[in-house]
C-alpha cells in the first residue's frame, strides 16, 4: 500500500517523516514546492501534482489548511475527477458541517472518507505522541488504526463523521480561550508590578492551573514569538470555524467573540505567522 501525503506545512512533514522511517511507501506534496526538499532526502517520493499522488496511491491522508483547499486538491468541483477505490483520511481541523458535505462529495466520486484531527503540535508529530481523534464508521476505524498509530499510538473512535472534528474544535476554543485568560491576567499583574514567579507559585497549586500556561510563560514576558508551533493565523481560523459551527447550535458566544478581537488585534500588529502567545502583546 502506497500513501499519499497532501499537505507537507508544519505539522504534515514530521508525519511524512514518521511514515517514511517506519517504512510505509509514502508520495507527498504541497503547494509550496520548497517545502518537500527536506522529505526527497528522507526518502519520500514528493510530486508538485496532486494528481499523480492520487493516482498512484489507495490512501491519501490530507493535513491541509481548510476545507477549500481539500475540495481543490482533491478535485472535488472538476466534474471529470474520480477517487473511486481510494480511502480519504482528512487530519486538518475543518467544522463538521464541512466534513459532512466532503464526506457527501467524496462517496459520490466512489471514494471512503474519514476524519482523524489531531490535537498535539510539531514536537508531538515528530515523536508520534499526537492525541488521534477518529470520525468513521466502526469497520474503517478497526482498518485504519494501524496506520494511523504512526501518529499517535492510541487512535480514538469518537463516532460518524462530524463527532472528531467537532471534538477538535472545542480543543482548540478551549486554547484559544484559556490562553487569552491568562494572558490577559497577566498584563494586569504585569501593569500592578506584582512578582510574577509569585503569582505563578500560587496558580500552580491551585485547581486553575493549566499545563499551558507554563508552556507559553516564558514566551509571553519575552516577547518572543519566534518559530511558532501552531501560528496565530491559524488559531484565528479555528476560532472562527468554531463561532460559525456553534452559531449554528444557538449557544452563547461572546466570551470568544472577545478573544476572537484580540487575535484580529495581534494580526494587525504583524503576528499573523508568529506562535498564538502573541496575542499577549494584543493585550
Amino acid at each position: 500500500m502506497k500513501v499519499g501525503f497532501l499537505g507537507t506545512g508544519l505539522m504534515g512533514a514530521p508525519m511524512v517523516e514518521r511514515l517514511v522511517t517506519a517504512g510505509v511507501p509514502t508520495i507527498a506534496y504541497n503547494r509550496t514546492a520548497a517545502k518537500l526538499n527536506a522529505l526527497r532526502e528522507i526518502g519520500a517520493e514528493i510530486t508538485g501534482d496532486p494528481r499523480e499522488a492520487i493516482e498512484s496511491s489507495t490512501c491519501l491522508v490530507l493535513m491541509l489548511t481548510n476545507a477549500a483547499a481539500i475540495e481543490d486538491v482533491l478535485g472535488l468541483n472538476a466534474e471529470n475527477s474520480s477517487l473511486s477505490d481510494r480511502t480519504i483520511i482528512q487530519m486538518g481541523t475543518i467544522g463538521p458541517s464541512e466534513s459532512k458535505a466532503i464526506l457527501d462529495r467524496v462517496t459520490a466520486k466512489g471514494g471512503e472518507y474519514l476524519e482523524a484531527p489531531v490535537l498535539g503540535s510539531i514536537p508531538e508529530a515528530k515523536t508520534g505522541k499526537l492525541l488521534v481523534m477518529v470520525g468513521s464508521t466502526e469497520t474503517q476505524f478497526q482498518k485504519w488504526s494501524g496506520l494511523l498509530n504512526h501518529f499517535g499510538s492510541e487512535p480514538m473512535w469518537i463516532g460518524e463523521v462530524g463527532t472528531a472534528s467537532a471534538v477538535k474544535l472545542a480543543l482548540n476554543q478551549l486554547i484559544a480561550s484559556l490562553t487569552g485568560a491568562f494572558a490577559m491576567s497577566l498584563a494586569f499583574l504585569e501593569r500592578q508590578d506584582v512578582d510574577i514567579e509569585k503569582f505563578m507559585a500560587i496558580l500552580r497549586q491551585s485547581a486553575l492551573y493549566a499545563p499551558t500556561f507554563d508552556k507559553k510563560l516564558a514566551r509571553m514576558l519575552d516577547r518572543n514569538y519566534e518559530n511558532p508551533n501552531f501560528p496565530t493565523k491559524h488559531l484565528l481560523k479555528d476560532v472562527n470555524l468554531f463561532l460559525e459551527e456553534a452559531g449554528k447550535e444557538n449557544i452563547t458566544l461572546f466570551p470568544l467573540e472577545g478573544v476572537r478581537e484580540i487575535l484580529r488585534k495581534a494580526i494587525e500588529q504583524g503576528w499573523s505567522e508568529a506562535d498564538y502567545s502573541a496575542l499577549y502583546s494584543a493585550f
